[in-house]
């Protein structure tokens, strides 16, 4: 089958029916991003737990449609993204600052002490001097260098974790995949194409360990059935029992994920 079989994250989304590149687009006060996507098949609309709007269309679609189906799902679009701002009054520290000082890899699990050494250049530079001690040394004063060269550090991380982890799950269940890979999908957990191929989220790191092996359990079941049929909810209460109480833990699992890991800049979504 051609289609992926993948788990959302981090975001609420709206289709429309049909009516790689990026852009900005405004309506009435209401700032969103546009990507154009080769694998959409309809208008997407997406509001990440930041309250970023994005706007996913098909290469098929003329951008300059985009405002009239914003104006069309500006009372959604409005409502949910207060839902998520007024959410964000009542997350810890460590997940809404904009640079941490103390990152939580829940999954491992690992804190990890994160010290900034100011210092002359253009380079920046993430070693560990230490067990869970992580030094950032260069111009730190640069916000989006810094955010950028921890989520390398993440990825490089979840790398060297999951793919051994995800390998021995495998083997318990015994479900083969052909490869695996960790990038940092904006509103997927993980996915599994056609030829059994698994795409990890590294920040899967962030969550509690049941819950990725949830995530791989699920995406591994998708080897056999590329869908969401009753098949496949079949194969995955097999293998995992208790998936339906860990299935509802996964939708609010977003809340585990820092701002640094999701977004470079303040957001400019509404004004």
């Amino acid at each position: 089958m051609g289609h992926q079989g993948a788990l959302g994250a981090n975001t609420a989304g709206d289709s429309l029916p049909r009516s790689n590149g990026s852009s900005n687009g405004s309506s009435n006060g209401l700032n969103y991003r546009i990507r154009v996507s080769k694998r959409a098949k309809n208008i997407n609309i997406h509001v990440s737990h930041w309250g970023d709007v994005e706007i996913v269309i098909p290469p098929s679609v003329d951008p300059r449609q985009v405002p009239e189906i914003v104006e069309r799902r500006r009372e959604w679009i409005v409502r949910t993204r207060q839902r998520f701002l007024d959410r964000q009054e009542t997350m810890p520290l460590d997940v809404v600052q904009p640079l941490p000082e103390e990152i939580q890899l829940r999954s491992l699990p690992e804190t990890w002490t994160v010290i900034y050494a100011p210092a002359p250049g253009t380079h920046l530079t993430a070693t560990t001097r230490s067990p869970c001690q992580l030094h950032v040394h260069g111009p730190t004063e640069n916000l989006e260098s810094c955010q950028s060269l921890l989520r390398r550090w993440l990825n490089r991380k979840a790398t060297y974790h999951f793919l051994p982890w995800l390998r021995q799950v495998s083997r318990e269940i015994d479900l083969p995949y052909t490869s695996a890979s960790v990038r940092q999908q904006k509103t997927r957990w993980a996915s599994c194409s056609s030829k059994r191929t698994i795409s990890l989220n590294a920040k899967l790191l962030f969550l509690p360990a049941p819950l990725v092996r949830y995530v791989f359990i699920h995406e591994l079941c998708h080897t056999v059935h590329m869908n969401h049929s009753a098949q496949f909810w079949a194969l995955v209460g097999k293998k995992e029992p208790d998936y339906e109480r860990l299935d509802r833990e996964l939708q609010k699992a977003w809340c585990y994920v820092p701002a640094w890991v999701e977004r470079s800049r303040p957001s400019s979504a509404a004004q």
